[in-house]
This record gives C-alpha cells, structure tokens and sequence, in this order.
C-alpha cells in the first residue's frame, strides 16, 4: 500500500468502525420480537399473587377475588382492602420490574414467566425469577444482573395485551 493510500486509509477506518458499531446496534434491536408489557394470565397480573405484600409482610401471598384492581390493562389481587388502596395510590411503587417477567432471563436477554414466591425487593423495587436455582444464580451478582436486566427491557418493543 502506497504512503497516500495508507494516510486515506488511516482518516476512513475510524468512521468504518463507527458505522459498523451503529449497524450492529440497529440489526440487535430489530431481533427483539414485541413483548407484551405486563406478564398475565388471563388478564391477572403476577398469577394472582398481592404485590403489596412483598412490601408490607415481607411474603408472597396470593390475592383474593373480592380485592381487584385494573392497572395498565391487567388485573391485580389483593390480600385487603387496604393492600389494594396502597396499590391504587402509587401503582409504580409496587409493580414487579420488567413487566413481572423473570429478572434473571431478562439479565441474559430473554423472557421468561415467574414463580411469584421467587422473589426479592432490591432498594425498593420487586423482582420475581423464575424458579430457585435461577434466583440463585440472580442473586450471585444482583446489581450487574439488575444493570443488564434495565438495558436488555428497555430495548425490548412493548405491546399492550388486548384482553
């Protein structure tokens, strides 16, 4: 390669390698398939389990149909009155991060459904796993998973579920 040839070569592999950075990044985010936003069943939320329960008595408890509330499309249940009031004034404060879908999958890019009785508050939020050796294995790192977890939710397209 000729000296000028070398001095173009050195000005253009920079800016080569930038498109190449922003073309991997868009051909990552189209490989996310839509995701519906809230993990229901049915139309119920955290299969039926209270949400202010892991905030208020530190256990997962399962609702009751005589305590319901409606919140971004899904069904949410209650143990009390009270629970669901708590609920109804300041929803964020108790939704299961990423849609109520496994923390640990959402860490590695992926969805998976939950076991609500795999569970834990880290500064002031839920986070639900799917089972006790993925909670495990969450748990071994929290904060980095949680950082990945954030990213990888964030890239995922949301649809609300229509029923």
């Amino acid at each position: 390669m000729t000296p000028s040839r070398m001095g173009a070569w050195r000005r253009v592999a920079p800016m080569l390698s930038i498109l190449m950075v922003l073309m991997t990044a868009v051909a990552w985010a189209a490989g996310h398939s839509p995701v519906v936003s809230v993990n229901a069943v049915n139309g119920l939320a955290l299969k039926g389990y209270d949400p202010v329960a892991y905030f208020t008595i530190g256990q997962a408890k399962p609702g009751h149909d005589t305590y319901t509330l409606r919140f971004e499309g899904v069904t949410y249940r209650f143990v009390s009155a009270d629970n669901r009031d708590r609920f109804a004034a300041s929803p964020e404060t108790y939704v299961p991060q990423y849609g109520g879908y496994c923390a640990y999958a959402m860490s590695i890019d992926r969805i998976a459904d939950i076991d609500p009785e795999r569970w834990a508050i880290v500064d002031g939020k839920l986070y639900l796993n799917n089972n006790r050796l993925v909670q495990g294995l969450w748990s071994v790192n929290r904060n980095g998973n949680i950082a990945s977890a954030d990213r990888n939710w964030a890239a995922y397209p949301k649809v609300i579920d229509a029923q």
